[in-house]
Formats: structure tokens, C-alpha cells, sequence
């Protein structure tokens, strides 16, 4: 293993292998106390009229949450409750999946007004990321009989 420390570079690229050993590896530690990430894709697509894509939700379900990766709505869509939609689409879809809330994060100049809108509080800021903005960290809890703790497990404990 010395051999291997002392080589140790990062690099833009990677083998195709590269990810899924690394992923197995931190998933077989911490599956003895919360289980498998089981991450399983949710996608709801916005198309053109010529069936290609213009926009959409992308995220996953894991560990009982929904994680939206990425929202967007055309231009032209805007202001008519597209954006909604979608968010309530994946919603039901989550809540069908036994998930009991939602993540997002966004930047300072991005949606964090609609995400608000839509239920969803603020739980931590990344400062100047980018710089001059920040990154923003938000949640809704499905059910409030599910409490939203602010911290439930401490780091380490």
C-alpha cells in the first residue's frame, strides 16, 4: 500500500472502472449501519414537438429521499406552472417510492425563490460558490409527522 500512497495524482480522467470500485468500496462500509445506497434514477422529460429533449427533472430516490439534480424549463414555458408540475410529477413519484422528503441545491442566482415557493426551507450555504454567489442547500419533509430535525445523527457519534 506504501508503494501505492506515494503515487498518489490526480487526473481529469479516469478508467470505467474507476467510480464503481470506489463507490463499492465506501457502500460496503457504511452499509452494516444504514444499509445499501440503492439509488434508483427519476427522470421526467420536457419535449419538443420533434420529440427532442428541451428540458426536464432529472434526480434519484435514495435512502427514502428524493435528490433533484437538475430543473429546467424553456423559456417559453416559463410562468405557466411547467416548473411545478414537474416538482409535484417527481413528488408523487418519490412518495410512491416510500420516500419521505426532498434535497435540492441551487445557486443564490438560480431558483431558490420557486424551490421556497414550493415548500421547501433552507438547511445550509456554500459561500462564494461561485464566486460572488453562493450555493444553497434545501429541503421539504413530505410529511410533518416525519419531524424535520435539524440534525438528527451527529457527525462521528
Amino acid at each position: 500500500m506504501a508503494a501505492t500512497l506515494a503515487g498518489l495524482a490526480a487526473s481529469d480522467t479516469f478508467e470505467a472502472s474507476t467510480f464503481a470500485a470506489i463507490f463499492e468500496a465506501l457502500d460496503a462500509s457504511s452499509r452494516p449501519l444504514v444499509g445499501p445506497a440503492l439509488s434508483r434514477l427519476l427522470v421526467i422529460p420536457i419535449r419538443n414537438d420533434d420529440g427532442s429533449v428541451a428540458g426536464g427533472f432529472w434526480g434519484c430516490t435514495v435512502f427514502r429521499w428524493l435528490h433533484v439534480q437538475m430543473l429546467f424549463v424553456p423559456e417559453k414555458l416559463r410562468g405557466r406552472g411547467v416548473g411545478s408540475a414537474l416538482m409535484a410529477a417527481a413528488e408523487t413519484a418519490a412518495r410512491e417510492r416510500g420516500c419521505w422528503g426532498a434535497h435540492v441545491d441551487t445557486f443564490s442566482f438560480q431558483a431558490a425563490p420557486f424551490y421556497r415557493k414550493l415548500g421547501f426551507t433552507l438547511f445550509g450555504v456554500l459561500n462564494d460558490f461561485p464566486p460572488g454567489y453562493d450555493r444553497l442547500f434545501l429541503r421539504k419533509r413530505f410529511d410533518a409527522a416525519c419531524g424535520d430535525s435539524e440534525i438528527s445523527h451527529s457527525v462521528g457519534a
